[in-house]
């Protein structure tokens, strides 16, 4: 199962490409690109792995993401339900910071931007007081062409840059990198993961996806994404679980909980307040306090 690296389709005489996608899902599988992206979510609802992040995303957001960053925009499971009418809805502005741009990032008057670009390796969200303006200029851009389009794509690149509000998505600047085999190894754990969490995940089990034994699998692990294997899970349940308790889910929190994969909810309590600092209760009072 290949998933790394993943090809992205620049025609010869366009130094970005914008691409606007209506699909059932995001693409399924971890991939990275030497092209970074600024991803608008018209439509679109889960889970952002990016780099060694995690975070939640929803409608109506807007994602940077640097050249070769491991990332990946996992639907939430409604999508994948029979008959479900679900869809996600995305404009996309790839970019190879390396190739043909790279010598315009070169000039004296596109310091600031190519500052900004290279810290982009690591990721942002842009603010939501920021999103109408952004979401305007990237139309912009989809709707021009020629030198008219490159010159709107450097204003936005200016703007952003500009942004002090930007929200960075690691805690540092994401430099690992990963060979073809390696992130191809650590993209097929991820995805085990990420499909499996709401069952119980033995070390042994998660492994073998590496073929590697429980004790190099934590090793190598730890040193990919520098968390340890059952705290990564936790994230992703507690990630989870987080999204039930806001989205109006029928369910209790104890059956949220063992519907997330936890076995009892006293450790799912204690588990979710050690990764969000509240426990689930007062997480979804601050929450339909913040909506009122």
């Amino acid at each position: 199962m290949k998933v790394l690296p993943f090809t992205i389709p620049v025609p010869h005489d366009h130094t970005i490409i914008v691409l606007e996608e209506v699909l059932p899902y995001f693409y399924t599988f971890l991939h990275r690109h030497a092209e970074a992206q600024i991803t608008w979510i018209q439509k679109g609802e889960g889970t952002l792995l990016a780099g060694n992040s995690m975070h939640t995303f929803h409608d109506g957001e807007i994602y940077l993401l640097g050249a070769n960053l491991p990332h990946l925009f996992k639907s939430d499971p409604a999508y994948f339900q029979p008959a479900n009418e679900k869809e996600v809805h995305t404009i996309t502005i790839f970019f190879n910071p390396t190739d043909k741009l790279s010598a315009l990032f070169s000039l004296p008057e596109m310091t600031a931007v190519k500052a900004f670009v290279e810290q982009m390796q690591s990721g942002f969200k842009v603010p939501d007081n920021s999103y109408e303006a952004i979401a305007n200029r990237i139309r912009a851009i989809q709707q021009a062409n020629g030198a008219g389009q490159l010159s709107l794509f450097i204003e936005l690149l200016s703007a952003l840059s500009a942004d002090a509000g930007l929200q960075p998505l690691t805690s540092g600047l994401y430099t690992h990198s990963m060979t073809d085999p390696e992130g191809m190894r650590i993209a097929s754990v991820y995805n085990y993961i990420m499909h499996n969490y709401s069952s119980a995940l033995s070390l042994e089990e998660v492994a073998m996806q590496a073929h590697l034994t429980p004790t190099a699998f934590c090793r190598y692990f730890k040193k990919h994404t520098r968390h340890t294997f059952v705290h990564f899970v936790n994230k992703v349940r507690v990630n989870e679980a987080c999204k039930l308790l806001v989205n109006g889910s029928p369910l209790s929190i104890a059956a949220i909980a063992y519907s997330c994969g936890f076995n009892s909810i006293t450790n799912f309590n204690y588990v979710f307040k050690s990764i969000t600092g509240t426990s689930p209760r007062d997480y979804m009072q601050s929450y339909s306090n913040t909506v009122e």
